[in-house]
């Protein structure tokens, strides 16, 4: 492994947690940043365009009250040129406003063709495939939560604020 290959490696890694934050944030122009322009993503509920998907998928009903986390763990990465292949496993956490309060988690892989154009890598195809789920109510948060900065979708989180001043 050369020096360009481990860039291309990081600059892929780039772009998958490029996503989560966007998605966790509701970050459209992020989202979108992550998919060529004829990029197709297979997300289950959603087979088409990844432009369309990021869409889609921030404009879905109580997505403002939706809290998301999305933790990426394993990821392995076969490089050709200016082509790769990765697949990347997922834990993401949903938290949906009660009563009564609900956790989801759904544990899964990212696989994705990815293609680097005019010096930028981006997924060009993506399929998520499910491998565990579950879903579980809860009683009240914890107490005395109330002193910390609270998460907030795009342009009102914090992170994304700062970030952004950047």
């Amino acid at each position: 492994m050369d020096v360009a290959d481990l860039v291309a490696r990081e600059e892929i890694r780039d772009v998958l947690l490029r996503y989560c934050r966007a998605v966790d944030r509701g970050d459209l122009a992020l989202l979108r940043s992550v998919y060529h322009p004829d990029a197709t993503d297979d997300h289950g509920m959603f087979k088409g365009n990844g432009h369309e998907f990021a869409e889609f998928i921030l404009a879905q009903p109580g997505r403002d009250e939706l809290v998301t986390q999305h933790h990426l763990t394993n990821v392995a990465i076969e490089l050709d040129g200016d082509d790769a292949r990765a697949e990347t496993y997922f834990v993401a956490v949903h938290r949906r406003p009660g009563p009564p309060v609900s956790i989801g988690q759904f544990g899964g892989r990212y696989v994705d063709r990815l293609s680097r154009r005019d010096g930028v890598w981006r997924i060009a195809e993506r399929v998520v495939v499910h491998d565990w789920s579950l879903r579980e109510t809860v009683g009240p948060e914890w107490g005395g939560l109330d002193a910390f900065a609270r998460g907030a979708q795009a342009p009102d989180d914090p992170g994304h604020r700062l970030l952004a001043a950047g």
